[in-house]
């Protein structure tokens, strides 16, 4: 069992909700903030704004969706009548684009024309399942919708559910409670919908065990490789070159550039107009009783003995007495605990840390290993622990007692905290200020004048980020490729900083001149001539396979070596080769009848040529060692081929309309 499976301690909330929400994220701040709101923002640390922010989270969950859905737009396209605007378009695609940004992938025109078809195809799946979920009477109650959101560990503080934290991480995340609660209705609608279609996919013993052999079939075959690095003697003219660039040259693009110009207004300048009382910190201590009190840790080490949740009595038994005999060894026999562990740990983890879970609270590990560990004294070791994971030795090497701070070791703590988010507010709001000054596709340059404000232009960038004056170069980039020339974009928090940018010029994708890429082409044609001779010289010796020469012969005779791979399983990668998807799936159509491929094969390295040494098929024991795991998998497996389907169907079924030339 890897050592996360008990010790699951909590990552970063952020980073955590992230995942929860598949990045469906959409602006936080709005240009028609209230005064209220911003009241709320500035004294964020008051008691009688906590009470209210409860209150309007409760309302947010319990009254329903609101406005949200009710924001209209030009049309992109209708399904089954209903419609979907530009601006929920605009939404899904930015989400996308976002995500392959936050992964480092650069767009290219072909990408982003994929990204501008799965961004409407997404939202028109969300209308046919709405839609349908209707017709099937399909609801998620206000009730049902509290409760899912309350389970939400990102959202609790001290395994219960916070109303502060709630707010804090969907700010944190670009998200109003609004927003974030109906993505999560639509969600759980869409999982309803799911578990109706799906509810009757069954898979019998005989469909397992025919997935099982075809999965766990192994083969080993002979093979060639023609590499295209052995042909060296390549040295094409000037003419050729040219030549091969004038017919390639889409190949040969520049990347999109941008020109900005922005203001930051940057937290730290904001700090020194920040004023606190006493009053102010002593209120926050007060109020926040959990931020300054630790609770109590162990720290231990463990050896784990697995046993399936299912297993037979014996089978338990069996695997105590190898628990107890481990024991022994380090009770009676004096050995090393995190030696032993490595040794005899069915924990991955103990093989490298020797069981070392770190420190850990009660609630973050398996009741039966917790209630045990916060029982021991520093030292000790324990008899065997039976958890749904299998048996567990625990060595308690230090326990942490529960804290708190005093008020007065806190509150420079405080202080620095409560410095930091007036800071940011004070930030945001000159930033709205200025952003309110500036008219749709007027020169941000004017109204900065007029604030005495000092603004930055950018050089030309590429979507890697300008080089110099931004801190977060990559989420700088993407709010710029966003705009329209002269578009000003929405505050944004970079980091150290709201933003305001401003697109000046952008330069599109352009064909590279022949004298920037010379050096590149010629490396492309080289490998494309190197491609050609090693498939000739492949083809050759697979054709002296095909009439019956041995592949250690017609290898010897092309000048390369013949060599034989292990067995391997179709998932596998294959020995001293790699991963390479056509060879595995050309191997397993070899036979002892069918000893050769049809043709060559062409990998990373270069072309193979492959002939049929072996094949063998599981033993039925090992199959019904695997069967429950196995019908599982492929339960799931026929689940989502099941909706897939479903929803195909469902699509031919359904009227939708595109807008003319909304995708060009």
């Amino acid at each position: 069992m890897p050592v996360g499976s008990i010790n699951h301690g909590k990552t970063g909330q952020t980073d955590r909700l992230s995942e929860f929400l598949q990045y469906n994220r959409k602006s936080y701040w709005k240009r028609g903030e209230t005064v209220m709101l911003k009241l709320m923002r500035i004294h964020a640390t008051s008691w009688i704004i906590k009470i209210l922010l409860g209150a309007i989270v409760v309302v947010f969950i319990f009254w329903g969706v609101g406005s949200f859905r009710s924001q209209k737009g030009q049309l992109a396209a209708t399904v089954n009548g209903e419609s979907i605007t530009s601006e929920q378009y605009r939404d899904s695609y930015n989400k996308l684009v976002e995500r392959y940004r936050r992964f480092g992938s650069n767009l290219n025109d072909d990408m982003i024309k994929m990204l501008e078809k799965q961004a409407l195809d997404s939202l028109i799946d969300q209308s046919l399942l709405r839609q349908e979920a209707e017709k099937l009477n399909l609801r998620v109650s206000d009730a049902e919708l509290a409760e899912s959101i309350k389970k939400v560990d990102a959202f609790k503080s001290s395994g219960i559910f916070d109303n502060r934290l709630y707010k804090r991480v969907l700010s944190a995340n670009r998200l109003t409670p609004e927003e974030f609660e109906i993505m999560q209705r639509e969600s759980m609608l869409t999982e309803k919908l799911r578990s109706f279609v799906i509810n009757g996919v069954k898979v019998s013993d005989q469909e397992a065990m025919e997935w099982y052999r075809w999965n766990n079939a192994a083969v080993s075959i002979e093979y060639a490789l023609f590499d295209f690095d052995r042909y060296k003697d390549i040295s094409p003219s000037e003419e050729e070159i040219k030549a091969y660039y004038e017919s390639h040259k889409d190949s040969y693009k520049t990347e999109a550039k941008v020109k900005v110009q922005f203001l930051n207004f940057a937290f730290d300048v904001y700090k020194s107009k920040v004023q606190l009382t006493d009053e102010e910190i002593r209120e926050y201590y007060d109020a926040n009783p959990g931020e300054f009190k630790t609770d109590k840790t162990v720290e231990a080490r463990h050896i784990l003995i697995k046993t399936e949740k299912d297993s037979k009595p014996e089978v338990v038994q069996a695997k105590k007495d190898k628990a107890l005999e481990i024991l022994r060894m380090v009770k009676d026999q004096g050995k090393d605990f995190g030696e032993t562990a490595k040794q005899y740990s069915e924990d991955p983890g103990s093989k490298e840390n020797g069981g070392s879970l770190g420190a850990f609270k009660k609630d973050m590990m398996v009741k039966p290993f917790s209630d045990k560990a916060f029982s021991m004294k520093a030292g000790e070791i324990s008899e065997p622990v039976l958890s749904d994971f299998g048996w567990h030795i625990i060595k308690v090497e230090k326990i942490n007692e529960a804290s708190s701070q005093s008020f007065d070791e806190a509150k420079g703590k405080i202080r620095t905290k409560l410095t930091d988010e007036r800071a940011k507010s004070l930030a945001y709001d000159e930033a709205e200020s200025f952003y309110d000054s500036v008219s749709e596709g007027n020169n941000m340059a004017e109204a900065a004048k007029t604030k005495k404000f000092s603004l930055s232009v950018t050089d030309f960038f590429t979507q890697k980020g300008p080089d110099k004056d931004v801190k977060n170069r990559k989420k700088f980039a993407a709010e710029a490729f966003k705009l329209s020339p002269m578009g000003v974009s929405e505050i944004t928090d970079m980091g150290d900083g709201y933003y305001i940018l401003q697109l000046l010029e952008k330069k599109s994708e352009q064909i590279a001149e022949f004298k920037d890429v010379e050096a590149k082409v010629k490396a492309d044609f080289i490998k494309v001539k190197q491609d050609e001779k090693a498939g000739k010289d492949a083809g050759d010796c697979l054709a002296a396979l095909k009439k019956g020469e041995t592949m250690a012969a017609a290898a010897e005779k092309a000048g390369v070596k013949a060599k034989t791979a292990a067995f391997f399983k179709r998932s596998d990668s294959i020995p001293d080769i790699g991963y390479e998807k056509e060879i595995s799936e050309a191997s397993f159509k070899l036979s002892g009848e069918k000893k050769v491929a049809d043709a060559a094969i062409k990998g990373k390295k270069g072309y193979y040529v492959i002939a049929f040494k072996e094949k063998k098929e599981p033993a039925p024991d090992e199959f019904e060692k695997e069967k429950d795991k196995t019908k599982e998998k492929l339960l799931q497996q026929k689940k989502f081929k099941t909706f897939d389907a479903w929803l195909s169907q469902l699509k031919d079924r359904s009227k939708i309309a595109i807008e003319a030339d909304f995708l060009k």
